[in-house]
This record gives C-alpha cells, sequence and structure tokens, in this order.
C-alpha cells in the first residue's frame, strides 16, 4: 500500500520575505561583517596580552621606594621631553595609584583634515616611565601597533572617524535586522523541526552541506542574543541617537548632567610647576583604592578647542572603565570644585558609562570576554556559512535545471 504523498506547505508571506532579505542582506553586506566581527574578536583580549607582553615595564622595580619619593609631574615630563626627543608635545600622563607601576606618557594629535586613520592621527605614542627617577623604561608606537590598527579597522575600517565609522554603522545596522529576519527563518514550524533546531544531530549525517546548514542555524541561534548586544553597544559609537535613546530609556530623563558652568576663577598668577602635583595627590588621597588616573598637561595641540573646565579621570577597576569617577579641579590653584562619583550618577549615566566594557566584553571580567570572543567569532563564521549554503543550492538549482 502506498503512503499518501503531503504536498510541502509553503512558507507564509512574512517568513518567505524573511528569506528574501536575510540572502539580499547577507550577499550584499556579508564580507564587511565578517571583517568587522574578526576584529572585534582580535581586539577582545588585548588588555590581557598587552599586560603579560609588557609586564617588564608596567612595573618599574624600582628598589626601597618607601623610602624615596616620586618625582613631580613636570620635573617627570621634561626628563621624558628629552630622552624620547619627538616634536609634538606630550598630551596627558596616565597615574597608576599602585606605586610599583609605571606612570605612562602619552603623545596624542588629530589632525581633522586627515581623510584616513594614518593621515588623521600624526602621532599616537606611549612612554612607560619610573617616576622615581624619570628613566624612560620603554616607548610604544600605539598608532602603527597591532591592537590599534584593528580597533581602527574594527571602528571605521582605517577611515576618517567623521564618516568611517557611518560605513561601520550602516552594515551593521543591516547585521542586526539579519539577526531578526535569521531568527524568523530558525522559528521551527512543529515539535519535530524544534528537536533539530538546538544541537548538532551529526551521527548519520555525512552531507557537508547539511553540517553547514545546521552550523549556520543553530550556532546562529545561540549567538544571537549576544550578537545584538554587541551590534546595539557598538551602533552607540556611529550614531548619537542610539547613545541618546539608551540614556533616556535607562534614565527615564532628557537631560544629561552638564558640569560646564564649573570653571576655573583663580587668577592665573597661582599656577604654579606644582599644581598638578598638588591636583595629583589630591586624587590619591581621596581614591586610595582606585586603579588610576589621567592628568591633562596642558600644551596646545593640533585639534585644539577650549574646554569648559579641568577634569581629571580616574578608573576605579584595573580591567573596565564603567565604575568611574570625574574631578573638576581649578587649573590655577589645584583647588578641587566638584565631584561625581558613581553614587552620584543616575542609571542612564551607569548604562552609558558601561557601554564600552559591554561591547568588548569586559563587564565582569575575564568571563563575559570570553563569551564576547565567542559570540564575534561566531558573528565571523554566520557570513561564510550562510554563503556556503547559498552557493549548495545554486549549485543545486543550477543541476536540477
Amino acid at each position: 500500500m502506498k503512503k499518501k504523498h503531503h504536498p510541502k506547505k509553503k512558507p507564509g508571506f512574512f517568513k518567505k520575505w524573511s528569506a528574501k532579505l536575510h540572502l539580499w542582506f547577507g550577499l550584499g553586506i556579508g564580507i564587511l561583517i565578517f571583517i568587522i566581527s574578526i576584529t572585534g574578536a582580535l581586539y577582545v583580549f588585548k588588555d590581557e596580552i598587552e599586560n603579560f607582553t609588557r609586564k617588564d615595564v608596567i612595573y618599574h622595580n624600582e628598589e626601597n621606594i618607601d623610602k624615596k619619593q616620586i618625582l613631580p609631574i613636570r620635573v617627570l615630563e621634561k626628563s621624558v621631553v628629552e630622552q624620547v626627543k619627538e616634536k609634538y608635545p606630550v598630551h596627558w600622563v596616565n597615574i597608576p595609584i599602585d606605586k610599583k607601576m609605571s606612570y605612562v606618557f602619552y603623545w596624542y594629535e588629530h589632525n581633522t583634515k586627515g581623510w584616513n586613520y594614518f593621515n588623521e592621527f600624526p602621532i599616537y605614542k606611549a612612554a612607560y616611565v619610573n617616576p622615581y627617577n624619570g628613566k624612560v623604561l620603554r616607548v610604544y608606537d600605539e598608532k602603527n601597533g597591532f591592537f590599534n590598527i584593528v580597533k581602527m579597522i574594527h571602528w571605521s575600517f582605517l577611515l576618517k572617524q567623521d564618516w568611517g565609522s557611518y560605513v561601520v554603522g550602516i552594515p551593521v545596522i543591516i547585521f542586526v535586522l539579519m539577526l531578526i529576519t535569521g531568527i524568523v527563518l530558525w522559528w521551527p514550524k512543529n515539535k519535530a523541526a524544534r528537536k533539530q533546531r538546538f544541537s548538532f544531530k551529526w551521527k548519520n549525517i555525512k552531507s557537508w552541506k547539511r553540517k553547514n546548514y545546521d552550523l549556520h542555524n543553530i550556532l546562529g541561534f545561540y549567538a544571537s542574543i549576544f550578537a545584538l548586544i554587541l551590534s546595539i553597544t557598538g551602533l552607540f559609537y556611529a550614531f548619537f541617537i542610539v547613545q541618546a535613546t539608551i540614556y533616556v530609556i535607562f534614565s527615564g530623563t532628557t537631560v544629561y548632567p552638564d558640569f560646564s558652568s564649573i570653571k576655573t576663577k583663580a587668577p592665573i598668577e597661582l599656577r604654579t610647576e606644582g599644581t598638578l602635583d598638588k591636583i595629583s595627590n589630591t586624587v590619591k588621597q581621596k581614591y586610595p583604592d582606585a586603579f588610576g588616573f589621567a592628568i591633562d598637561l596642558g600644551h596646545e595641540h593640533m585639534d585644539y578647542h577650549e574646554h569648559p573646565n579641568f577634569e581629571v579621570y580616574v578608573k576605579h577597576l584595573s580591567y573596565s572603565y564603567h565604575k568611574s569617577s570625574s574631578l573638576i579641579f581649578d587649573e590655577n590653584s589645584g583647588e578641587l570644585l566638584h565631584t561625581h562619583d558613581p553614587k552620584d550618577k543616575n542609571f542612564g549615566e551607569k548604562v552609558v558609562g558601561a557601554n564600552y566594557d559591554i561591547h568588548v566584553g569586559a563587564i565582569l571580567g575575564l568571563p563575559t570576554k570570553i563569551i564576547a570572543f565567542i559570540a564575534s567569532l561566531i558573528c565571523a563564521s554566520l557570513p561564510v556559512t550562510g554563503f556556503l549554503v547559498w552557493w549548495g543550492r545554486r549549485k543545486k538549482t543550477k543541476k536540477t535545471a
């Protein structure tokens, strides 16, 4: 007795158009998503790798530091300038709370007329310095360093930041739509189909096409929520409206804290060679358990613009930036004018401040970095496995014809 043949049910209108959009988008931007995702994966463990490769200069190894004094910031700056002999002025210094760690002086210039990354940033250099004797331990060319090149490919495809971020941002928006249409296509029609969508069942499967299809379907499903988070936190940097929307949603207000009215009032005659040391000592006393802070050295730069006040950024954790404080000082007298600590921030500020750490997976340290790394690799694989699915069906269609 012959079995009754049940004609295959045609997909609905929504699923049909989801498939078309998914295919067209994938073929159109697949290579761009691969580049964005693979560079994102490469960047995830930047800090861990650099902490290992630079460990001999991150710690200065000066002996008997309890009996020694750290040199004044301006004295250190002069010593660094004499040793490095760079035509550009030093921009800022990172000061660690841990006395065993080196100070890091940075040269950083932004040429707003440059059309690509290498023209836009004439210099980005870091010098690790022993703060007890002013000796430069090593200088790194961050501009041409592996991780910064990777970051700028990820950020703007090495194009000018102002519009390069859009060149990256637009494909990411399309990728978000692909994730949504991908979930629609993945969604099982019945219980039998559901069993095949959550795990690999390759015991009796020899066809590479089937295995590739499962890789695209199953890995895409499990990574989709993380891919959406990585995509939205990335769009945060490309489009201001995304940043503003996130702030409004989580704060419940459209007003962002503004401290521009807090300005230096003391006469410039009060500014001395020791003003920055006074500021530094205040930060160290106020946050003895912080990781470190940055102080701008106050020189004019290529993209010079008026700063409303003299702000010092304090990083509380070694592995992430989301827990931070900002302090406003009188630039001339060195007096502390205002403090904005994590406890003072509304939830919207905290979410905005945590965006970078969420994007790179640093928010909870190594565990979330591993998740971000795996999710980025899967995102990079989706255009490849998706293309192979299309190519296999294309060849099959030609053969049938």
